[in-house]
């Protein structure tokens, strides 16, 4: 699959800042609504412990907001220089929906954000929380633009075609496109969730080390409500998501289940593991489960799923990629279900405080969330290949004209430079003493 020429390089070098950026808004949405809720807590009791809980969870904020955006900058530069091809063509559409998250989202945070960082008693304690409020609103609005560009390049409509360039005609068939509500809340959720788990990581790394302070506590009761309740509605969400595929992306679907063709009168299986051939087109050392391919993603036991060799070679996505960066999606989801039983298990027998494997447990999953939502990024990005703009623009005519020599560089300073920037990022996010 992959060749050593400045086409891959382009791909590879975006898949590597793409996926390092997400890391750090993810935890900031997740965060900027944490702080809401301590913030307010602390407005409604006057209970120190939830300000002494909002001041150390603002600091890693802080941090995150500042690297998200730096990262961020870079890869919107990369649309430019790796991938002029796309914003040749596209660039009417996808121009104006980044300017509409900077108008909106970034001024919003922008303007208020000094004043959430540095105006403890320097003002009033009901505009500290509005001011924090709209931090977390323009995190979530932000989302919205950001979502709305993507799964538009996902499901494209509202547009036509003039001299090689699309022309935006209905922007509101632009902007809520048939993959968009799915994509967001799917997001969104993913953002809380992985927030809780860097949350109750942490409670569960003080708690190892003997500190059971109220503040502590109250970190990992809330880290696990937010995984007992929303782990399961990001089930369902994913589940509707995956229906919607099937309608707009059938090929996705069918390379994420590794499924290559339908036999006749048969509902299609579901292959829990197995090894995709591209080659052979067929997947090795399969373990399936007979008609459950056909009642997870039709909801019927005999109507079948599009099989992989009902498409041309060359608009199938590559399955062993997202054949498995689903299956680990799926797993940590399981993961982070199971943690929230256990949990009300544990409180309801009044250990979840006590009990050390448990607490290694979810200091373990303090990553899960970002596992899961790193692997759904590469099973959505990879399962629309070879298309930047599915069923408009293949990825090959998007690129930009650079040697691989260029391409290989810049892609090695990338990686040095990013790397010493997550090293001092994990130093500065490891929990205080």
């Amino acid at each position: 699959m992959f060749e050593f020429d400045a086409f891959h390089l382009a791909r590879l070098q975006f898949a590597f800042t793409v996926s390092f950026h997400i890391l750090f808004p993810a935890i900031t949405i997740g965060l900027a609504s944490y702080l809401v809720v301590l913030e307010g807590m602390w407005l409604r009791t006057r209970d120190n412990v939830w300000r002494s809980l909002y001041n150390f969870w603002l600091k890693i904020f802080a941090v995150n907001f500042g690297m998200g955006v730096v990262s961020g900058l870079v890869m919107s530069y990369q649309f430019g220089t790796n991938w002029s091809g796309f914003s040749q063509f596209a660039g009417s559409i996808t121009g104006p929906l980044l300017l509409y998250e900077v108008l909106t989202a970034f001024f919003l945070e922008a303007g208020f954000l000094g004043v959430m960082l540095f105006g403890w008693n320097k003002v009033p304690p009901a505009l500290h929380f509005f001011t924090t409020c709209m931090v977390a609103l323009g995190t979530l609005v932000s989302t919205f633009w950001i979502l709305a560009s993507n799964s538009w390049m996902q499901t494209p409509q509202g547009f036509t075609i003039e001299n090689g360039h699309l022309i935006p005609r209905d922007w509101l068939a632009i902007i809520f496109n048939p993959s968009f509500p799915y994509r967001l809340f799917h997001m969104a959720i993913a953002a809380f969730l992985s927030s809780a788990m860097f949350v109750g990581a942490s409670a569960a790394w003080h708690l190892l080390r003997g500190n059971d302070s109220p503040a502590i506590r109250k970190m990992l009761s809330m880290a696990m409500w937010m995984a007992l309740l929303v782990a399961p509605i990001q089930a369902v969400v994913g589940d509707m998501h995956g229906l919607n595929t099937l309608e707009h992306q059938p090929a996705k679907i069918a390379a994420i289940e590794g499924h290559w063709e339908n036999r006749p009168g048969e509902a299609t299986p579901l292959l829990l593991f197995g090894l995709p051939d591209m080659e052979q087109e067929r997947t090795r050392y399969g373990l399936e489960i007979p008609a459950l391919g056909s009642l997870i993603l039709t909801h019927s036991l005999h109507k079948q799923v599009p099989a992989l060799k009902d498409f041309p070679k060359e608009d199938r996505p590559y399955s062993p990629a997202v054949f498995w960066s689903f299956r680990i999606m799926v797993g940590m989801g399981v993961l982070m279900i199971a943690l929230g039983i256990c949990s009300a298990w544990l409180r309801y027998r009044r250990r979840l405080y006590h009990s050390r494997p448990f607490q290694w447990f979810a200091l373990c999953m303090g990553p899960a969330g970002l596992i899961a939502l790193v692997a759904g990024w590469v099973t959505t990005e990879m399962g629309r290949q070879p298309w930047v703009i599915y069923g408009l623009l293949r990825t090959r005519d998007a690129v930009s004209l650079h040697s691989t020599l260029q391409m290989a560089i810049s892609l090695l300073v990338f990686i040095v430079v990013y790397c010493a920037v997550f090293g001092v990022g994990v130093l500065l996010h490891f929990p205080a003493d």
